[in-house]
């Protein structure tokens, strides 16, 4: 019978003997002179992924592959084993005979996490897997923790995200989403490129968090002695960049906004703006459609994706509606016919949507959007023509002052980017910052402030200007049918054990 190698159960084992018995393995190795620890280098030739997909072009080649050890079977003379490595996992064939008596000795004592590299041909097996016949062995690092055996499901979330690293050791489908979100950004960065943009980078630590509504995160600069705060967005300092006359500028970076964490929020994530001289919204319409559209094809090899079991199809032309029109469309109330605030609260009371003191027609429109709207874009659309009251770096649509030439992208009923025929009057930017200072006096702690070397610049002159941000890290959850923020961020927001 093969001898199952030991750890099967280690909730039946006293875990602090087997973490023993792991150091005083390492112990033996050193005393041996066999110090895994000081080898420093291990030449791979091949992957695992690569071997099984080409097995036609690789039966009978010689490899080298490194990895983790994720299973062992001893079976007298001759064993099995699996290493897991980036792109996959492989199974070994080990013999006393190929290995020699002394190296199949030491290849007996490894532990499961033990990270081994493996010399030797492929081969498939009666059974039909494909394998690699082991001819040398290397441990290059010796595991003194054990891997546990199951590390999925609700009941260890939190600990798959506060330890992502077992996680990543343990499912392989955490693995192929970080790649994934990896070839996401890759592809963002190579169509952008081919488009003629240039990638920046802008400061963290700013003076005025500003270009959202978000409440900033505070802290001290010591060596100037000033408070300063942390990014809300990119939009201000990529604006100066167009004033300087480079056209076509993004960065990809993380904000931070001090806020709720949720299924969608944490409060670092990945933002991507992008601003283009000489064109407006419908210009960002377009580039977001062919940008989706690109991404889906490089990294899904298809224009329709799934997200939990619901089909969405961007090869199709994106729909394209005004918010008042969709607001109509959902809740049978019309805003064209609504032209007092009177009226907006009114009709507001009688759809039982609440709003404040302070809110004006606009926020009500976009309070109705929220209510009854949001849900139900499911497949690609464009909200276009915002209210002025809730976009203050916007410029105004010409035929109607009372709505600005914002749209927000939507997929699944979420946001997935925000985007502007950006304002250059400076006259009316000031204006719109004296109407934000306003909120922030009112103890609006989202409120956007007056920036005035932002105006200076608007002051020197900006062109026409298209800009648009998109949240990369729901663009990623939709691609990779993730359910959550935290399963596409490495290392999310957490609370802190010790409080």
């Amino acid at each position: 019978m093969a001898e199952q190698t030991k750890e099967t159960n280690v909730e039946n084992v006293d875990i602090n003997q087997l973490l023993k018995v792991r150091r005083e393995k390492l112990a033996e190795l050193q005393a041996n002179g066999k110090d895994p620890f000081t080898i420093t280098k291990y030449d791979v030739t091949d992957h695992s992924a690569d071997i099984k997909e080409n097995v036609a072009e690789y039966e009978g080649k010689t490899v080298s592959v490194a990895g983790r050890m994720m299973s062992k079977r001893i079976m007298g003379k001759a064993s099995f084993a699996n290493i897991s490595d980036l792109k996959g996992n492989i199974q070994l064939y080990v013999s006393r005979d190929s290995l020699g008596e002394e190296p199949y000795k030491e290849f007996k004592k490894l532990d499961i996490g033990d990270i081994i590299g493996v010399t030797g041909y492929v081969f498939i097996t009666k059974t039909g897997e494909t394998s690699i016949h082991v001819e040398t062995l290397t441990l290059l690092s010796k595991s003194l923790q054990i891997l546990p055996e199951k590390f999925h499901g609700l009941t260890n979330t939190d600990m798959r995200y506060r330890q992502r690293y077992v996680d990543l050791i343990m499912n392989a489908e955490v693995k192929d989403t970080f790649l994934k979100r990896s070839k996401i950004i890759s592809a963002i960065r190579r169509y952008l490129d081919g488009l003629g943009f240039m990638e920046v980078e802008t400061p963290m630590l700013v003076q005025n968090a500003g270009g959202a509504a978000a409440r900033p995160f505070e802290t001290h600069f010591n060596a100037l002695d000033e408070d300063v705060k942390l990014r809300i967005s990119l939009e201000l300092y990529l604006k100066r960049l167009i004033v300087g006359g480079l056209e076509r500028v993004y960065e990809i970076g993380r904000v931070f906004r001090n806020e709720g964490v949720d299924t969608r929020h944490n409060p670092e994530f990945t933002l991507m703006e992008l601003y283009q001289a000489y064109t407006d919204y419908h210009g960002m319409m377009d580039l977001t459609e062919n940008l989706y559209r690109y991404l889906a094809q490089e990294v899904l090899g298809t224009t329709t994706i799934t997200y939990n079991g619901i089909e969405m199809d961007l090869g199709k032309p994106f729909t394209r509606i005004t918010m008042v029109d969709a607001v109509k469309q959902y809740s049978g109330v019309d805003f064209n016919e609504i032209h007092t605030l009177e009226e907006a609260r009114a009709i507001a009371k009688e759809k039982h949507v609440e709003f404040e003191e302070r809110h004006k027609k606009g926020d009500i429109l976009n309070l109705f959007f929220e209510e009854f709207v949001e849900e139900h874009l499911i497949q690609p659309t464009f909200v276009m023509d915002h209210p002025i009251e809730i976009s203050p770096l916007t410029k105004k649509k010409p035929e109607d002052p009372n709505y600005v030439e914002r749209f927000e992208f939507f997929m699944n009923g979420w946001e997935m980017a925000n985007a502007y025929s950006e304002l250059n009057d400076p006259i009316d930017q000031r204006e719109r910052f004296k109407a934000q200072d306003a909120l922030a006096d009112a103890g609006d702690e989202e409120a956007n402030h007056t920036d005035e070397d932002f105006l200076y610049a608007l002051e020197l002159g900006m062109p026409p200007t298209g800009g648009i941000g998109f949240g990369i890290d729901r663009m990623v959850m939709l691609l990779t049918d993730s359910p959550a923020i935290r399963d596409v961020l490495f290392f999310p927001t957490m609370r802190s054990l010790e409080s």
